[in-house]
């Protein structure tokens, strides 16, 4: 496999916000490939590996990553400027300026267009512009902009990732591609292990607008157990998030609230303490808002626990994570996964 910064860039760089998940899927599906029994994509646009477990009638494990990030589709056309509206949650405050791809063949870029502050009174200075009166610039005519870029032609923020320090690495869609990552280390070292369960490696879909990949993958999958892999915030200067004191190199955060069932968490800990791999806590009070929401409630209901990856600056294009907090994810994977657990955690 490709080294980590390469894997994460490549991934990064693919263009699939939720409902247009397929190049990535696609993608996901062959980098599993050689690393499982079974790869395919599903019905729904998951992107789904297994690898089978020696034992006959062992438990099935299923760990989900979302493939898909935010983006924008285009609404219609305005003196050759596209109109747009948002997929999954974008802040309209990080809009101006911004460099996008709009997901033509080939695909085109263009920029969201910005007043510069030459032109602004002192009043709108300080104020962000709402997302109606923001348009995309592609350099088009009007009527080639009509002609090129049909209405409900997706867009995502334009590809671009680099390292910052030593540990640190950025750029769009690590939510949730750098989790899925994470599964993909775990499978290429549970290579040559006698594994006691059936793994599968879940890539998600729309997890950014209705969960419906973790809902509908799971159903199909009828697992015994499911981990859902996902972003978490991790605190700055300037003020992090009150429900955790997550921080970048500090580990994965093992979550704590409704949304998790308690043995699969305590076995996680577990874990992590046996092969001393530092994690942190993070506090989910009510809905997590990632796939396990859906996953837990699947079936008759399914073990669930949730395991984060710290990340600055989510949902924008310079999403930033620290590459030793994954791979201490894909290790803790990895010591759960040759867990012989017993039929007591899937009850």
């Amino acid at each position: 496999m490709s080294n980590l910064p390469t894997l994460l860039t490549s991934l990064s760089s693919i263009p699939g916000p939720s409902g247009f998940e397929h190049d990535v899927a696609r993608r996901a599906v062959e980098l599993m490939r050689p690393l499982t029994d079974e790869a395919c994509v599903d019905g729904f646009g998951n992107a789904c590996g297994i690898l089978r477990g020696t034992q006959p009638g062992a438990l099935r494990i299923v760990i989900a990553a979302h493939l898909d990030e935010i983006g924008f589709i285009a609404t219609g056309v305005e003196q050759g400027f596209l109109r747009f509206s948002t997929i999954g949650s974008v802040d309209p405050r990080m809009l101006p300026g911004r460099e996008v791809t709009v997901m033509t063949d080939p695909p085109i870029p263009g920029v969201i267009t910005c007043l510069p502050p030459h032109v602004l009174s002192e009043e709108e200075m300080d104020l962000a512009f709402p997302r109606e009166d923001l348009f995309i610039d592609v350099g088009f005519s009007h009527e080639e902009t009509v002609t090129r870029i049909p209405v409900g032609t997706p867009a995502v923020y334009r590809a671009g990732c680099f390292p910052l320090g030593e540990d640190l690495f950025c750029g769009k869609a690590m939510d949730d591609r750098a989790c899925f990552c994470a599964g993909l280390l775990a499978l290429e070292m549970l290579q040559n292990a006698a594994l006691p369960h059936d793994v599968v490696l879940l890539g998600t879909t729309r997890e950014e607008t209705n969960f419906g990949g973790a809902k509908t993958g799971t159903f199909a999958l009828d697992p015994d157990v499911c981990l859902a892999l996902d972003v978490t915030h991790a605190e700055t200067p300037d003020g992090g998030p009150k429900n955790t004191d997550c921080v970048l190199g500090g580990g994965p955060a093992v979550g704590y609230g409704p949304n998790m069932t308690p043995r699969i968490r305590d076995a996680l800990i577990a874990a992590a303490n046996a092969e001393n791999i530092d994690i942190q806590r993070e506090v989910m009070p009510g809905k997590s808002y990632t796939d396990a929401w859906e996953m837990q409630v699947s079936r008759e209901g399914i073990p669930t626990a949730i395991l984060s990856l710290p990340t600055r600056y989510m949902h924008t294009p310079m999403e930033t994570i620290s590459l030793s907090d994954l791979r201490a994810m894909a290790d803790l994977l990895v010591a759960f996964l040759k867990q012989p657990h017993g039929e007591e955690v899937a009850e």
